[in-house]
């Protein structure tokens, strides 16, 4: 992206990545080239913008101000381009996307695949964040949309479309678990059960769960991240239980098995698109959002 001046370009590097040095390797500039433009943006300021600490630089109560300022322009410089590439209908154009860890997998990157080849004018950026993180993102209109699993973030964004992707058990392939089409939580408890742990958004429905059966959730292995839960399946240590969208290419591979829990008082789990409420959404994003709708419809559980 084109910014106003090569100083904002600095600045928001060095933000980014918490040093001059790193932030010259990451733009492929020399760190003299930046401290020159840092100190003559100190002078025209008058105030120091950051405080060298241990490690690298860290943001003065200058620097915390001008570092909104800076992020504001930049989104009203999407804007601009946005209402340009209106104009131009879809010839060129960038949207931002944000989505959960689930999603790094799978049908995401199919869609941006296919975008790119319908439309390699319109670029796609992707940030990778949880849940939480990602309502916020929207919110803020840091990014055009985002899809993220239901919870009390979502509800004061529009919803612009949505899929199961139920709780389950997921296992290795001719697991004695595969011939029961009514898995339960009950079912798993002499299977070693892996349990994800915060803050994985389903650890409290999960643990939840378990505490309506009575069944301390403290006795088993737990784990805070879905690729490793995923990696204990495959070494056999034990059953894990995730959300489809955790497994679904696993299981696509042949690499795994999966089988939706039945228990009667387990809520039902969806992944959402969602908006920020009242946001005028550009040409470009309602065209990326209708992808998007298309790649959800086939992600459901068969």
């Amino acid at each position: 992206m084109i910014t106003f001046s090569r100083f904002t370009n600095y600045f928001s590097a060095i933000v980014e990545h918490g040093s001059i040095r790193k932030a010259a390797e990451a733009l492929h500039v020399s760190a003299s080239a930046i401290d020159r433009q840092v100190l003559q943006a100190e002078k025209e300021i008058g105030a120091p913008l950051f405080e060298r600490v241990p490690g690298g630089l860290r943001l003065t109560a200058a620097g915390e101000v001008f570092v909104n300022l800076v992020r504001g322009w930049q989104r009203d410089y999407r804007r601009a381009l946005t209402q340009i590439d209106e104009l131009q209908g879809l010839k060129r154009g960038h949207i931002e996307v944000a989505i959960i860890d689930a999603l790094t997998e799978g049908f995401v990157a199919e869609v941006i695949a296919k975008l790119a080849v319908d439309h390699p004018g319109l670029t796609v950026g992707v940030q990778v964040l949880d849940n939480d993180e990602v309502a916020r993102k929207i919110v803020a209109g840091d990014v055009d949309f985002g899809l993220l699993l239901a919870s009390e973030s979502t509800k004061d964004l529009q919803i612009r479309a949505s899929a199961n992707a139920p709780l389950g058990v997921a296992f290795q392939p001719g697991h004695s678990l595969r011939d029961n089409a009514d898995v339960r939580v009950s079912h798993t408890l002499d299977h070693k059960p892996i349990l994800p742990a915060p803050p994985l958004v389903i650890s409290e429905r999960v643990t939840s769960l378990f505490d309506r059966h009575d069944v301390d959730a403290q006795r088993f292995m737990a784990c805070n991240n879905t690729q490793m839960m995923r990696s204990l399946v495959r070494q056999g240590v034990g059953v894990a239980v995730l959300c489809w969208l955790d497994v679904a290419v696993d299981v696509a591979a042949g690499q795994m098995e999966f089988r939706p829990l039945k228990d009667t008082h387990l809520k039902p789990l969806q992944l959402h698109l969602c908006v920020a409420a009242r946001r005028q959404l550009s040409h470009g994003a309602r065209e990326v959002i209708r992808y998007f709708e298309t790649g959800m419809a086939g992600i459901g559980l068969t």
